[in-house]
């Protein structure tokens, strides 16, 4: 559950900063004729990599310590593959849905008001 939670503040929080700063991009590029389902696809991949680095950096990180603790204490077992990918699964699936709102708000821009902006 902690790193759920680290894992849906981590990835919300990075992403409003990142639509916050890229608000006169998404400006231009709505200027230009790009479909706001385009620049919400973009956020939501943006998220999703996010997502994932941390989710493969984990995973390896996790392993790699249960090796070194099976050294020193004897009854350590290695969990299975399921668990490690029904985590892996579910923590994906939380940041997508943490980057929805970024998303949304990266695809509602309008462009004159954020080109007018600056």
């Amino acid at each position: 559950m902690v790193a759920l939670l680290i894992s849906v503040v981590g990835v919300a929080g990075v992403l409003a900063f990142s639509v916050s700063g890229r608000t006169r991009e998404f400006g231009i590029r709505m200027a230009v004729g790009a479909k706001p389902s385009h620049i919400l696809k973009d956020v939501l991949f943006q998220g999703v990599t996010i997502a994932g680095i941390g989710v493969c950096a984990g995973i390896l990180c996790g392993v790699a310590l249960l090796f070194v603790i099976s050294r020193y204490v004897a009854d350590i077992q290695i969990p299975g593959i399921l668990s490690f990918g029904a985590s892996a699964l579910i923590i994906v699936g939380a940041a997508i849905s943490a980057s929805l709102m970024p998303a949304r708000r990266a695809a509602q821009v309008n462009a004159v008001e954020a080109l007018r902006a600056e």
